[in-house]
């Protein structure tokens, strides 16, 4: 079926491999993030093993469908006081940073007969989620180790996500030296310091992350094997993990630039166009609706892609040595956006592949 994403487990396997072990060789442990791929459980069962920590997602319903993983599983988006009811009963561990919010976590683990665990969130500048002032913070930090049914498992910030603040020594050691100070004040030892996502790995890896973090949740890395501070490739790690395969459903010689008057396209926007003559133009049968455009890349280096409505999107095939013909298959790769998409969608087919591990090369 087709369009289709190939999820390739061997790849993925290397890179959970990959990249556990850098954290451990930095003493470090690892949450692996699952929402990029919607947490597809035949997935996560296969790449989840002993170098796996954590599972953690944004998602109650995803963690909700991995109760048959023996792993602690981390919600990692504030909860919703909606949702209080699942997150004590299929999450382990959720990151918080509104009082009102624990407070229902509390009488509800209490109800369930439970202990759950949270992380409260630090905000050091990439102004998302998380508590800004220090005092405040610690307030609440006062007030959460008063209650019976919540235990503070550790902090954590997040960094490139939203303002794009990198990583740094001076932010994280601020985070660092937060939980020494609480581990000190309040004498709590904290299991959990979390230093950022895959955007922490450069730090990492230069030997320039603080002392007192403990943890980083990796999600892309993983993925696609790339760091995402700088966006450079991890060593030993593949990029071509997942692949998305797409129909050619016409193909015909057209002009570059639309006839008649210029308005609104599909999504409110008012294109423009730069007149290239005649094209061999290729329509595959996938648009807007399944995926991202800006975030995929054809395999063939000849392929141009045009623009796409909610349903086709428009290639230009005139300089490819191969013969497109309806029926025929293009190849894209994915970075971060494309994936995140073609996952979501329920009209994109997913299938696990097995092949042997060899780099898809792409020659611009």
């Amino acid at each position: 079926m087709y369009p289709r994403l190939e999820i390739n487990i061997p790849k993925l396997k290397n890179n959970v491999s990959v990249l556990s072990n850098i954290c451990k060789t930095n003493n470090l442990d690892m949450a692996m993030v699952t929402k990029v791929y919607c947490a597809m459980p035949e997935v996560v069962k296969e790449i989840s093993f002993d170098n796996v920590n954590y599972l953690a997602d944004s998602r109650v319903q995803n963690l909700k469908n991995l109760q048959d993983i023996n792993i602690p599983k981390i919600l990692l988006r504030i909860p919703m006081i909606s949702e209080i009811k699942d997150v004590i009963k299929y999450v382990d561990i959720s990151f918080n940073s509104e009082i009102k919010t624990i407070y229902k976590l509390n009488e509800e683990a209490k109800n369930q007969n439970k202990v759950h665990k949270i992380v409260l969130m630090f905000d050091l500048g990439d102004l998302r989620e998380g508590y800004f002032d220090e005092e405040e913070f610690f307030s609440v930090v006062d007030k959460v180790l008063k209650l019976e049914n919540i235990k503070l498992f550790g902090i954590a910030t997040n960094l490139t996500c939203y303002g794009a603040i990198m990583p740094s020594e001076e932010n994280l050691g601020r985070l660092a030296n937060l939980a020494k100070r609480i581990e000190k004040e309040y004498n709590t030892p904290l299991e959990f310091v979390s230093g950022g996502n895959s955007s922490s790995i450069d730090l990492l890896q230069a030997l320039k992350m603080p002392d007192g973090i403990t943890n980083l949740r990796l999600g892309e890395a993983i993925a696609l094997g790339r760091e995402t501070a700088y966006g450079k490739e991890i060593e030993n790690t593949y990029q071509d993990a997942f692949k998305l395969v797409c129909e050619i459903v016409e193909i015909k010689d057209k002009p570059s630039m639309p006839i008649g008057e210029i308005g609104m396209d599909a999504f409110g926007n008012v294109p423009s166009y730069e007149d290239k003559g005649i094209l061999k133009r290729a329509i595959v049968g996938i648009g807007k609706q399944d995926i991202n455009i800006e975030g995929i890349m054809p395999i063939d280096k000849n392929i141009e892609i045009l623009g796409a409505s909610s349903d086709h999107m428009i290639l230009n095939v005139t300089d490819c040595e191969n013969k497109y013909d309806v029926g025929d298959k293009v190849e894209f790769l994915v970075e971060y956006g494309g994936l995140l998409t073609a996952c979501t969608s329920k009209y994109v087919h997913k299938e696990l592949v097995y092949n042997e591990c060899t780099q898809t090369e792409l020659a611009y």
